[in-house]
């Protein structure tokens, strides 16, 4: 079968957050989706057609593939693939079908939903957005299935954990790049009282000042605090809190730093030691393809010494690794 040929990529030199732009003339919503069907009707499967169709799109150009393939056919293209598609190599295919717009919502509630909450999924959806992007998916989330994040996370979660998430829920961190100096030296001293400088920890203070100061604010007061303790932040938060509370909390200091190596670094961890934690794998590969995994990608390498590619071909097989290669691009 002749596949639709892939377009034609250019980006920036660096890997960054990169802009990738389609030359229109490449791309025919209509012969993908005749290409798709012909891949998935009669017997058997024709897996790498799919993939290299779906991957070489772009998040809004499938969108106009599975309208036109239910225009065409009667059918709807989600379904067929969950159909004619097992295991993870359908997670990648469906994911990629999934609109930018839910992929957050689709997330969060599968993460809350039935017996257990995964709150490792709440932390990295919830602890590494902009205010406007926690604005997005509370709607998002209401649309897609007429429920109340805010609710959702609170029945989900408890103690000083929740109270975090309340907090990130309401979307009024300050994002101004403006740094008052006298406020970052009591800041720093804050969180040194809050934590080493007395007996216990008074948690709300650290929710206060990591959750509502601006990233840029937050960079100078963590160097202020190492300059009055014997630790870094991350040392603080490791010795003062632990369980998901810690795990948050590192997570906003990450993203304070670089939002992309906290993804890297969420990266290594599903797939380090015995079994790859695959929908995890998935769900940031996916979610990161339009936005910062080439810069995800630079920072993997750096920070582990093998290429982002290296460490997903050795721990994946067949058309899912395939599928998740393409999505990644070359080295």
């Amino acid at each position: 079968m002749e596949v639709p040929p892939a377009p034609h990529w250019y980006s920036t030199e660096k890997g960054t957050v990169i802009n990738v732009t389609l030359i229109p003339s490449s791309f025919d919503p209509k012969a993908d989706a005749r290409a798709l069907r012909a891949a998935m009707e009669g017997l058997g499967t024709d897996e790498k057609t799919i993939w290299q169709i779906l991957t070489a799109r772009r998040s809004a150009q499938r969108q106009r593939i599975s309208v036109e393939y239910t225009s065409i056919f009667g059918r709807d293209l989600v379904q067929d693939l969950k159909s004619e598609l097992t295991g993870n190599f359908e997670n990648v295919m469906v994911s990629l079908m999934r609109p930018k717009e839910r992929f957050d919502a689709v997330a969060l509630r599968k993460a809350m939903k039935g017996l257990g909450t995964d709150e490792g999924v709440l932390i990295e959806v919830l602890c590494t957005k902009t205010n406007q992007e926690i604005e997005d998916v509370i709607r998002d989330f209401k649309e897609e299935y007429n429920r109340d994040l805010v609710k959702d996370v609170k029945d989900e979660t408890s103690g000083h954990f929740k109270k975090m998430f309340v907090s990130i829920l309401q979307a009024h961190r300050d994002e101004s790049t403006i740094v008052d100096e006298d406020l970052v030296k009591a800041d720093a001293q804050a969180l040194y009282d809050a934590g080493e400088g007395k007996w216990g920890t008074d948690e709300s203070k650290f929710n206060e000042i990591l959750v509502t100061r601006s990233y840029a604010h937050l960079r100078q007061v963590f160097d202020v605090y190492a300059t009055i303790s014997k630790k870094d932040i991350y040392g603080a938060i490791k010795s003062e809190m632990s369980g998901d509370l810690e795990d948050g909390m590192i997570a906003i200091v990450d993203c304070v730093y670089s939002r992309p190596m906290y993804f890297s670094k969420r990266l290594y961890k599903a797939m380090k030691g015995l079994g790859t934690e695959d929908d995890n794998l998935v769900r940031i590969i996916v979610s990161r393809s339009e936005i910062d995994l080439p810069e995800i990608k630079v920072l993997f390498k750096d920070s582990y010494n093998k290429s982002l590619n290296e460490w997903v071909h050795g721990d994946t097989s067949g058309d899912y690794r395939d599928a998740l290669l393409a999505i990644i691009g070359p080295e």
